[in-house]
């Protein structure tokens, strides 16, 4: 069997299909692999703050796991590695179950997602593809200082989220689980640890995101 080769325009097409799926259509429209971790937990009853509160903190979420899938969609795409791009690609297919989760709790509390996930979207995928350029060792301890960041925002938000609301809370301790694994595995495959200078700015892309996501 041979392998097919993609030309420049075959990558831009399925690129722009991916972005249209991911923001209009949502990945997460055929179903999660896993079943939410909240479809066990009892619903609470949250008065208005609570749900505002925990409809918010979950807005973030859903963007950020927008943010994920666009930056590992840009890795694979200049992942000089066969091996390290169906990592990426692998990765990219996970965090679909955590937009599901998130995009379905949204619901539950009559929530909606960020107007500008087309921003997270287009930013991440460019940083992706930016960091894919920088080598593969370095794409992959990017996305390991990744997930780092994301587990410590995930802590952040199990400490802001209602004590009430055991179903946004349970989401979002395993998708914390799921992200501290990816981080690991990259760094298993060859990731190397950034420079501080690069952690910063990393950190300082989230908190723009973060706090944003939560109101627009």
């Amino acid at each position: 069997m041979t392998t097919r080769i993609y030309s420049t325009l075959d990558r831009l097409i399925m690129d722009f299909d991916q972005l249209i799926t991911t923001l209009f259509v949502g990945p997460e429209s055929a179903g999660a692999e896993q079943p939410s971790p909240a479809d066990t937990v009892e619903e609470a009853s949250l008065n208005a703050y609570e749900r505002r509160c925990s409809a918010g903190l979950m807005r973030v979420n859903h963007a950020g796991e927008i943010s994920a899938q666009a930056l590992y969609e840009g890795q694979a795409r200049i992942a000089r590695d066969p091996v390290i791009q169906a990592l990426m690609v692998r990765s990219a297919a996970e965090e679909i179950d955590h937009l599901a989760w998130c995009r379905q709790r949204l619901n539950e509390l009559g929530g909606r997602t960020s107007y500008l996930n087309p921003v997270w979207y287009l930013g991440s995928f460019t940083i992706g593809m930016l960091a894919g350029l920088a080598g593969d060792k370095w794409s992959l301890g990017f996305v390991a200082e990744t997930e780092r960041q994301v587990v410590e925002h995930l802590r952040r938000h199990l400490e802001r989220l209602p004590a009430r609301d055991a179903k946004s809370r349970a989401i979002v301790q395993q998708m914390a689980e799921d992200e501290a694994r990816h981080g690991a595995t990259a760094m298993a495959s060859g990731g190397v640890d950034l420079p501080e200078p690069v952690k910063l700015a990393m950190h300082l892309c989230s908190r723009v995101m973060t706090t944003t996501a939560y109101w627009i």
